[in-house]
């Protein structure tokens, strides 16, 4: 073989040239087809580069439908209410106390006979089967791996025995209860003989209008003269599931639960005080996340008439808005037992799978305990509301 053929051999050929330019051109961090217009760059980072709940939320959104994600985000007509609780906890100041020994810091509790290692549960939410193929029941393996108990949302992707049998924390179960006693016994019987230690009974969103999804599912143009589901005999859609409602359902149910008996969706203390009236064992502040009402007031604001109106005669849990461990803790400071979170697992699911639940929780437990000891709280019972200030706009003068 002659020079020439040898440095024929040996040099690019036009083919490898022209592949040598293309990537360089495509790996070029100018080349505006390469940029995702909606988050900051285009790789899906790992699960140990997400510092903060909210880190989850983009993957969430970059590897689900339009639809299912908006389905987790949406909020009641124009989402004020979903805003209001996230504001709320800018109203709420934490005021440390100097000199107190943090060395250790101990934030277990329990609530109505459930253990936890955390004043931390996960909220009832339903379609988890969208979020992930495991749907329920990789939440429930996801929250058992953190410590923290489950409120398992009737409408579910797994069936109840199913869901239970996949982790090993405890599980409370939530139910959107039926007008007759006779239609909810099979299933209150099932839970309880299935060993879920409560009951939550959803009575808030009687009014809930979701303008966002009905504008991604391409049906806005109905218009809010007409809604989904509007008849001549109904001509604003009102779910009629839910009007019938009434306070003698808790006495009428009560004998069928043998576990403790919650009401999630107060945010008044005068139903507060009704809770305390029919026998319920436990209030859940909640407003669904902004879901059940428009403009309606954050949960953290009206925490604290609930927590006076009951005046520890029953535990006052909370939900609607919670995404960091200081929110936790100025729910807890306000006078809750726990909190519950709704949104934040289902980042963590969609994002990573149960791995992604547990990353998530843990990361909420780990700023609650810093937030504590920085605030020097060692434990649970030297939090109270000399640990906040508060500046709600309704106050105000």
């Amino acid at each position: 073989m002659g020079p020439i053929e040898k440095k024929w051999r040996d040099g690019i050929s036009r083919r490898k040239a022209f592949q040598s330019l293309a990537g360089f051109l495509t790996a070029s961090p100018l080349l505006r087809g390469q940029q995702d217009p909606y988050r900051e760059h285009s790789r899906v980072p790992s699960m140990d580069e997400l510092l903060t709940t909210f880190d989850f939320e983009p993957i969430a959104y970059a590897k689900l439908p339009a639809e299912i994600y908006h389905y987790t985000a949406h909020g009641d007509g124009s989402e004020y209410t979903v805003r209001r609780n996230r504001e709320a906890f800018d109203w709420v100041k934490l005021v440390p106390r100097a000199m107190v020994d943090v060395s250790s810091v101990d934030a277990s509790t329990e609530v109505l006979g459930t253990k936890m290692k955390f004043p931390l549960m996960l909220a009832p939410s339903a379609q988890h089967g969208a979020l992930h193929p495991e749907g329920e029941v990789a939440t429930h393996r996801g929250a058992s791996a953190a410590g923290s108990p489950m409120i398992l949302s009737y409408p579910a992707a797994f069936r109840v025995e199913e869901t239970i049998k996949a982790g090993d924390g405890p599980m409370w179960f939530q139910v959107y209860p039926r007008e007759t006693v006779e239609d909810n016994l099979p299933l209150l019987e099932e839970v309880q003989t299935l060993g879920y230690k409560a009951i939550a009974i959803t009575i808030d969103q009687v009014a809930s209008y979701y303008e966002r999804s009905l504008h991604v599912r391409q049906l806005g143009r109905r218009g809010r003269g007409r809604p989904p589901g509007a008849t001549e005999t109904n001509a604003y859609g009102i779910s009629f599931g839910r009007i019938w409602y009434h306070w003698e359902f808790f006495e009428k149910i009560r004998p069928y639960v043998k576990v403790p008996l919650l009401a999630k969706g107060i945010v008044t203390a005068a139903d507060a005080k009704m809770c305390l009236d029919h026998g319920v064992d436990g209030i859940i502040v909640s407003n669904h996340g902004g879901r059940s009402m428009d403009y309606g007031a954050a949960t953290l604001e009206v925490l604290p008439e609930i927590v006076d109106a009951v005046q520890g005669r029953i535990p006052v849990l909370i939900d609607s808005g919670f995404r960091r461990g200081t929110d936790v803790l100025k729910a807890l400071a306000l006078g809750a037992k726990a909190v519950c979170v709704g949104r934040v697992p289902r980042w963590g699911l969609a994002a990573f799978g149960d791995a992604g639940v547990t990353r998530i929780l843990e990361i909420v437990q780990a700023e609650l305990a810093l937030a504590m000891a920085h605030t020097g709280r060692p434990n649970l019972a030297s939090i109270d509301r000399t640990l906040v200030r508060t500046n709600f706009p309704w106050a105000r003068k």
